[in-house]
């Protein structure tokens, strides 16, 4: 039963994972610039939700709508403000740039968290699903069924809408896109929204156990970034199962390391997702599933 937990429990981190990654690919996909702003994002977009639901009383379900609207204007501005006229600018200055803007955005999040432990109001508790002695965190369910509908939401959205459609010329070729009438500034501002939004609902399910939330849980956010690197920058397919899979090895670490290699340390589920990226790049330098760029000198 213990390895059942353990593989529950790593679909649920693979869930946030998931969440997380979905909005470094968009990004990428649609600037080609690697965006450091996600984990900070998810501190931004997460905090209206205890704001709205834990401070101020409001319904969580009423809550987690406002900080929808407020991250993806969020996201919007940044675009709009930071990253417009870094246009035709070095992948490595606009790369810069979202460094920058992490700093920014953590330290006023940082400064609306506090020291506090703040809750995020759901509704789900500390309530479990008993399933054949396999205890189920509902928290833990709600992660995985939202990223679920989320994923199968953005494919549709991809595949059928007309925005949907100019991201995906646009992440093809920005100039036959322009040529073609696509806004890209558009796709841009969209590419930053999503992923805002993203950031801040897997902000919900970082802490699947209590449902809190604090300021120094920026670096949970940032094992998102080994998930987009081994399943590949540019490819939705490979960062879920990327996701899986760094799900599935930081939780069966988590739950049979201290037991059988107690000498390892006690936080080295932390760390195994940058030890996975390491090992596939030494495979795999483009991940499982990223686009191999040929170069002629």
């Amino acid at each position: 039963m213990t390895a059942v937990q353990a593989v529950v429990n790593g679909i649920a981190i693979a869930a946030v994972y998931t969440l997380l990654g979905l909005g470094f690919v968009i990004i990428f996909k649609s600037m080609k610039v690697l965006s450091f702003a996600q984990p900070a994002l998810m501190l931004w977009g997460a905090w209206w939700v205890v704001y709205f639901a834990s401070l101020r009383k409001f319904n969580f379900y009423v809550a987690v709508l406002i900080a929808l609207v407020i991250a993806a204007a969020s996201g919007v501005i940044i675009e709009r403000v930071f990253l417009r006229p870094m246009v035709g600018k070095s992948v490595f200055a606009v790369a810069i740039m979202t460094i920058g803007i992490d700093l920014v955005v953590r330290t006023v999040s940082g400064n609306l968290y506090d020291v506090t432990v703040r809750s995020t109001g759901d509704p789900w508790g500390f309530n479990t699903f008993n399933i054949g002695g396999v205890l189920i965190n509902h928290r833990r369910v709600a992660a995985i069924v939202v990223a679920l509908v989320l994923v199968l939401a953005l494919l549709a959205f991809f595949r059928y809408s007309r925005m949907g459609l100019a991201m995906r010329a646009a992440a093809a070729d920005q100039e036959v896109a322009l040529i073609q009438g696509v806004s890209v500034g558009s796709v841009f501002s969209v590419s930053w929204a999503i992923a805002a939004v993203l950031a801040m609902l897997a902000g919900l399910f970082m802490n699947a156990d209590t449902g809190q939330l604090t300021a120094s849980m920026y670096p949970l956010a940032l094992k998102a970034l080994p998930v987009v690197v081994i399943g590949g920058l540019d490819s939705i397919g490979g960062t879920i199962l990327a996701a899986l899979l760094v799900g599935l090895v930081e939780s069966f670490t988590n739950t049979y390391q201290p037991t059988y290699a107690a000498f390892l340390g006690g936080n080295l589920s932390q760390v195994i997702p940058y030890v996975v990226m390491f090992i596939v790049l030494l495979i795999r330098p483009y991940g499982f599933f990223g686009t191999e760029e040929v170069e002629r000198v």
